[in-house]
C-alpha cells in the first residue's frame, strides 16, 4: 500500500534544518509500516528499536544524555553500525520512555546530522502537554487512515490511473463516473484503516471486513480502560461511544447532555481534549462571521466531533452495507457522507475546516484558501435542493462555492458540483 505520508518524509529528510521527527495518530493507522517502509526505501538500512518490547532499551536513556554515547549502545544492540544520514533511526512506541522523548533535543542540538524518526500508540495525549517534549525541537507529522486517494490506489490501480488524471473542468465520462461512485461507496464501507484494506484486496469479503472494524473498536475502547492519567477512562468512553447520537442530530453542536443526563463541559471537556489529541477524534469549530481569518472567530463552546475514520463509523452506527450500495436513504446518510467530507478534505487546506451557522443559513463546512472563504454543502446522493447555501451565496456572493454530491463534476449556476469522490482534489479543482 502506498502512502501519500511518503512525500513529506521525503521533504523531510532533504531538509537541511531538520529535526528529529515525531509521527503521531490513532493507533494501527500504520505508522510503524510506514517509518520501516521509508527507512528500506530510501536510507541504506534503518534500525528500529521498540520501547514497549524491549524494557532494558530504557536504561540507556535513562543514564545517558549524550548523543554520541547513545549510538554507540544501539549501534551494539542492533549489531549494525549507526551512520549519520545513511541509517534511519526509528524509535517505537516512544511515550514508554520519556527520557528517549526528551533525548530528541540533544540529538538536535549536537547530533544533527542523525536522521530519527519516532511514534507511538497515543503519543498525542502526551504531546498535547507541551511540559512532556522538546517543544521546537522536533518536527510533526499527523498520519491519519487511507483517504479515498489512497485507497483507491490499492484496490484499484487502473480505476485510480484514471483519478489522478482528472483536471480542473474536465469532464468526466459517464462510465468512470460510475466506477468511481462504486469505489466511493465500496470506501464508505470498508474506510481506510490498513488492516481493513489490506484484507479487502485479499479476500473481498465484507463479514471479514466487519470483523476487524469490531476488533479495532474493543482495542480502542480497551485503550481508554487502560489510560491512567489525570483523565477518567469512564467520560473518555462515553464521550466515544455518544459521536454516533451526537452526530444524527442534523446540524447540531456536541451537547454534553447527550453523553450523560445533566452532563455539563467541565465533566467531559477533558476526555474530549483526550480523544482529539489521542487522533481518534476530528473537532471542528462553529463561527460567529464567515470570514478571513477563520480562527479568529471560533465560538469555542460550539463544535462537532467526528470519527478519524468513516468506516469505524459506519460500523459503529450499524449501517447494512446494503443502504449504502443501493442507494438507499437512511436516516444516517447526511452524517456519514460529512464524516467522509472532512477526513478527505483534512490537511488540504493550511486552516482547518469550520462550520456556520445563523438564523437562516446552516453551512456545512467552511474553507479558508488563502484569504478568500469557501462555502461547502455536502449531500449523500443526488438531491439538488439547498436553501441555506443558495441563501448563502446570495448574501456572500463568494468568488468559490461548493456542493459535494454524487451528481457530475460540472458548474451549477453560482457554485461548483464536486462528486464525492473528487473531495481529495478540492484544492487542486478550485
Amino acid at each position: 500500500m502506498k502512502r501519500s505520508a511518503v512525500k513529506d518524509l521525503i521533504k523531510w529528510k532533504n531538509d537541511p534544518e531538520r529535526k528529529p521527527l515525531i509521527i503521531r495518530g490513532a493507533r494501527q493507522v500504520g505508522k510503524t509500516w510506514l517509518m520501516k517502509e521509508f527507512g528500506q526505501t530510501f536510507y541504506d538500512s534503518f534500525v528500529y528499536f521498540n520501547f514497549d518490547e524491549e524494557d532494558a532499551l530504557k536504561s540507556i536513556f535513562e543514564t545517558n544524555k549524550n548523543p554520541r554515547r547513545i549510538i554507540e549502545l544501539l549501534s551494539l544492540i542492533a549489531e549494525e553500525k549507526i551512520l549519520p544520514g545513511k541509517t534511519l533511526i526509528i524509535f517505537d512506541e516512544i511515550q514508554e520512555c520519556p527520557e528517549a522523548l526528551n533525548a530528541l533535543k540533544y540529538f538536535k542540538e549536537t547530533a544533527e546530522d542523525y536522521h530519527i524518526i519516532a511514534a507511538g500508540s497515543l503519543l498525542g495525549t502526551l504531546l498535547a502537554q507541551p511540559k512532556s517534549y522538546p517543544v521546537g525541537m522536533v518536527n510533526l507529522l499527523s498520519l491519519s487512515p487511507l483517504r479515498f486517494d489512497e485507497f483507491l490506489e490499492a484496490t484499484e490501480p487502473a480505476l485510480f490511473s484514471y483519478y489522478e488524471s482528472i483536471r480542473k473542468g474536465q469532464q468526466i465520462e459517464e462510465i468512470f463516473h460510475n466506477r468511481l461512485l462504486e469505489a466511493y461507496n465500496n470506501y464508505l464501507i470498508i474506510g481506510g484503516m490498513p488492516e481493513c484494506v489490506a484484507s479487502w484486496i485479499k479476500h473481498k469479503d465484507p463479514a471479514r471486513i466487519s470483523r476487524i472494524q469490531h476488533e479495532l473498536i474493543e482495542i480502542y475502547e480497551n485503550d481508554f480502560s487502560k489510560h491512567n492519567g489525570k483523565v477518567n477512562s469512564g467520560r473518555i468512553l462515553m464521550v466515544f461511544r455518544s459521536i454516533v447520537s451526537q452526530l444524527a442530530k442534523s446540524n447540531e453542536k456536541f451537547i454534553y447532555g447527550a453523553v450523560r443526563q445533566g452532563g455539563r463541559a467541565r465533566d467531559f471537556e477533558e476526555a474530549i481534549e483526550w480523544l482529539v489529541s489521542a487522533g481518534m477524534l476530528n473537532r471542528i469549530y462553529n463561527v460567529s462571521r464567515a470570514e478571513h481569518p477563520l480562527s479568529a472567530f471560533d465560538r469555542l463552546d460550539q463544535f462537532k466531533l467526528f470519527l478519524f475514520d468513516t468506516g469505524l463509523l459506519k460500523h459503529m452506527a450499524g449501517i447494512d452495507n446494503s443502504a449504502i450500495l443501493l442507494k438507499a436513504d437512511y436516516q444516517f446518510k447526511s452524517p456519514l457522507t460529512e464524516n467522509y467530507i472532512l477526513q478527505q478534505l483534512h490537511g488540504q487546506f493550511e486552516t482547518e475546516p469550520r462550520y456556520y451557522s445563523d438564523k437562516t443559513s446552516e453551512i456545512d463546512f467552511l474553507l479558508q484558501c488563502g484569504t478568500e472563504i469557501i462555502p461547502v454543502e455536502v449531500k449523500g446522493g443526488e438531491n439538488k435542493s439547498a436553501p441555506s447555501f443558495k441563501r448563502y451565496i446570495a448574501a456572500h456572493h463568494p468568488e468559490h462555492a461548493i456542493r459535494f454530491s454524487k451528481r457530475g463534476y460540472r458548474r451549477d449556476g453560482d457554485f461548483t458540483n464536486i462528486p464525492l469522490y473528487l473531495a481529495g482534489k478540492t484544492k487542486e479543482l478550485l
